[in-house]
């Protein structure tokens, strides 16, 4: 009986080596798109990752690209990537986590989806993530999306799907967005880089007030040059080369910015890893505590609160038909505005206080752990308690929201393998300015100490970027 040969496809290779093989004529983007959608028809239906998966008409798309006769100064040529579904797709509902937030047809896209398509990215389609955003696990009551690391737990939240996505080899690259966490949650979940930019870098244009200016768009990759590249396009900016940083001085911390959560042994040591990853690229790691002030955890959780009811308030959604855990957030969000916890002085404060934090200890970098404990089970959030998912979300992942409030840029890298074999990765947060800075460090890292760049065993085909 003859064995059926099984050719190389274009799953799992990096943006960056799909981009030049089409620039150059080695590849085109056609085929690989089609390669990815391939591939997605099997996976997704293990890891519900996408929502809305554009078949045909990221054909066409990809066609269009093969046509141009120019393709040098497209610096996604023919690379497929996955937006979240939150951010218009012309063409597709924006779902917002579940069809009862889901608000009509877009008819444009939204800016940073366009900036993805004029650097010759291929939207294949749209990824899940739970309702509104407002949960570090991503579920609704059609799908749980599940980890490509472990099936039964989590990919993370809110850009869990997108973590997936590209965990799992369905696209090389993926856009998330992140007002508390949502991008570096997922990564350090998946084993992925997670880029948060600073406040006002890329342009954010989400729900009300960009949940009180707490949300930026940002990156899901595999390596560091994708992430870097992903990163320079949502910023409209020409790809940077990453210059390997001369001596730092680097803060580390273990404290958590909510009392009585710690980090887990695995945390703990994927700190103590990182750092001893710095001081072999020739940095100091010194260990110096943040000074989380007490009210910050309440200010910062009201203001979670109050961002799902504005939100909710100004779309004209029914708060009726979403899910209980959705509207008892936003119903104590209105009673949080209306104590008055939900101040923009209280956020500048924190963000005062946070960039002289690194001006006044003289350090560069502040690394933190980027989770606290393993990520909860992929079973049954969406229809679960409002506390029981609070207190989930808080406990496994405290350490992000902060700089958000902040408005700093962090990121998130892989540096391991928990005992339970997901994933471990660590927090690097920087002043304002420095998502350059972010991604050399951890192009050290990644140079090593290399990550496996896919969960174990996916994706299931050999790729012909060998």
């Amino acid at each position: 009986m003859a064995v059926q040969e099984i050719m190389p496809t274009w799953v799992g290779a990096t943006a960056k080596q799909i981009a030049r093989a089409v620039r150059r004529g080695d590849a085109s983007a056609t085929q690989v798109v089609a390669d990815h959608l391939d591939h997605i028809a099997t996976a997704d239906r293990e890891l519900s990752a996408f929502r809305v998966v554009r078949g045909g008409e990221a054909i066409v798309e990809a066609e269009k690209v093969d046509e141009q006769e120019e393709l040098a100064n497209l610096p996604l040529a023919g690379v497929p990537v996955a937006v979240k579904e939150n951010t218009a797709v012309a063409g597709l509902p924006t779902w917002n986590g579940s069809a009862a937030a889901r608000t009509p047809v877009a008819e444009d896209d939204h800016e940073v989806v366009r900036r993805l398509r004029g650097a010759g990215a291929i939207i294949l389609g749209v990824t899940r993530m739970p309702e509104l955003g407002l949960w570090a696990v991503t579920d609704d009551e059609t799908a749980a999306t599940r980890n490509p690391w472990r099936a039964d737990r989590t990919p993370g939240g809110s850009s869990g799907g997108s973590a997936a996505a590209v965990a799992a080899g369905m696209v090389p690259i993926a856009h998330g967005n992140d007002g508390l966490g949502s991008i570096r949650i997922p990564a350090a979940c998946c084993g992925l880089i997670g880029l948060k930019p600073g406040r006002g870098v890329v342009p954010c244009q989400l729900g009300a007030e960009d949940w009180f200016g707490l949300t930026e768009h940002g990156i899901l990759a595999s390596t560091v040059a994708d992430a870097a590249v992903g990163f320079s396009v949502l910023a409209g900016r020409r790809p940077d080369k990453l210059v390997p940083p001369q001596r730092l001085r680097v803060a580390t911390s273990l404290r958590s910015p909510v009392l009585g959560v710690r980090p887990d042994e695995p945390n703990r040591d994927a700190v103590a890893t990182a750092s001893r990853l710095l001081a072999a690229a020739g940095h100091d790691a010194i260990a110096i505590d943040p000074v989380y002030p007490a009210a910050l955890s309440l200010r910062g959780t009201a203001t979670w609160f109050a961002a799902a009811a504005q939100d909710i308030r100004e779309s004209g959604l029914d708060r009726r038909t979403l899910q209980p855990r959705s509207r008892r957030h936003a119903a104590i969000g209105d009673w949080a505005n209306r104590r008055g916890l939900v101040r923009e002085t209280d956020r500048a404060e924190w963000r005062r206080r946070s960039i002289n934090f690194f001006t006044d200890n003289s350090v560069d970098l502040l690394l933190t752990p980027a989770l606290a404990a393993t990520p909860p089970s992929a079973l049954g959030w969406a229809t679960g308690s409002w506390r029981a998912n609070l207190m989930a979300s808080i406990r496994y992942a405290p350490y992000a929201a902060p700089w958000n409030i902040a408005g700093l840029p962090a990121l998130v890298v892989p540096v391991g393998v928990r005992p339970d074999g997901l994933p471990v990765g660590v927090q690097l947060v920087g002043p304002p300015g420095s998502e350059l800075l972010l991604l050399a460090v951890a192009g050290q890292f990644e140079l090593a100490a290399p990550w496996s760049r896919h969960a174990p065993s996916w994706p299931r085909v050999p790729s012909a970027a060998g």
